[in-house]
């Protein structure tokens, strides 16, 4: 994906549909950026659902596909959540509006790379797909003509996880329709990436979050990141407090560390994965921010393309700097397992983008 192009399996994620007069009311109080008023049918919005204390509850995707229809596109662990919280906001407040659940209708593949355009282009006319007629962060219904003849409709939204240029295509979740899309990418040389690439490694090469590890309601949307830089005027769950973020030194901050080796004392190479404790380096404590959160590793994988292991993590404000030595605790056993990292990133960042932000390329 970095130097050609990759396709990825997301069907798994959730998606459900809203139509109704108050649907635009609906999500635009639930959701911390704008995704009705003046934004254009087609608009593909990247959002988060705050809870009431300005917890991040929700980490999705709005496209208006009409005036008063919406489609919500979410990960396939968070579906059922957040289709209960736009149930539950509905109910609760008697907006008139229906919700669609879609996620077995609609398969979804991902193309993405640096050749996305070229390979998509010979499947329809090449001239709808440039930033002019195909725009980033917009969608659009394409008819794919396939090699073989047959014409596969899709849904297709600009967007990326892995921060490469490409799209998601949703189709017809229906074997004789998504098997020759599949093949006909597959015989144009596009390469099959497996999901824990897309899930693990390229995102966290581009430092993107992950709602249920890097994003939860324990912290806020200034300590997680991904705080806006304006703030819409609609009301909207969790406001008072997220306004009130932004004239406070957060107490904790999202943090993206390398491992400073692979291996302890010269032993053999590890890869750690899962939740583990960070530590300060010379009292092997556990850090401690100034709510009582203890520091450990949200997210971590090794990352090929910049060959290193890269760690998330919330450090406490004070130990959140640029060139920070800290520890990483993995199945310390005798002692041994404490891996050295470095804070790389503090907040909003990326490991690789050689190319400056080629999402938009």
């Amino acid at each position: 994906m970095s130097d050609d192009v990759g396709m990825i399996n997301l069907s798994h994620f959730a998606i459900f549909d809203v139509e109704g007069p108050d649907a635009e009311r609906l999500l635009e109080t639930l959701s911390v950026a704008q995704v009705g008023g003046d934004k254009p049918v087609g608009s593909v919005v990247y959002t988060n659902f705050l809870d009431h204390q300005g917890g991040v509850h929700a980490d999705l995707v709005i496209c208006r596909l009409a005036d008063n229809r919406y489609r919500v596109v979410t990960g396939g662990a968070d579906g059922n959540r957040d289709w209960v919280t736009v149930r539950n906001h509905r109910d609760d407040h008697g907006h008139d509006a229906d919700i669609t659940i879609r996620t077995h209708d609609l398969a979804t593949l991902g193309l993405w790379g640096p050749r996305a355009r070229e390979v998509l282009g010979r499947l329809v006319d090449p001239n709808m797909l440039s930033n002019e007629a195909f725009p980033f962060a917009t969608a659009q219904q394409l008819s794919l003509a396939l090699p073989d003849g047959k014409n596969v409709d899709v849904w297709a939204a600009r967007i990326s996880y892995v921060g490469e240029l490409g799209w998601e295509l949703y189709l017809d979740n229906d074997s004789t329709t998504a098997l020759p899309l599949y093949d006909a990418l597959l015989d144009a040389g596009v390469v099959p990436v497996g999901i824990e690439t897309y899930a693990s490694s390229r995102r966290l090469e581009k430092c993107f979050r992950l709602q249920g590890a890097d994003l939860e309601t324990e912290w806020n949307a200034h300590e997680s990141g991904v705080a806006r830089a304006k703030v819409k005027s609609a009301d909207f769950v969790g406001k008072e407090v997220y306004l009130a973020g932004y004239e406070q030194q957060p107490v904790a901050m999202l943090c993206t560390m390398t491992l400073d080796t692979p291996s302890v004392a010269g032993g053999t190479p590890r890869y750690p994965v899962g939740t583990w404790p960070i530590l300060d380096p010379a009292s092997k404590e556990v850090l401690v921010d100034g709510k009582g959160r203890r520091s450990y590793s949200t997210s971590t994988s090794y990352c090929p393309s910049i060959g290193e292991h890269v760690v998330m993590g919330y450090l406490p404000i004070e130990r959140a700097k640029v060139g920070e030595k800290l520890v990483l605790e993995y199945f310390d056993e005798g002692g041994d397992g404490h891996y050295p990292m470095t804070v790389r990133i503090v907040g909003r960042g990326s490991l690789f983008d050689p190319d400056g932000l080629r999402v938009r390329g």
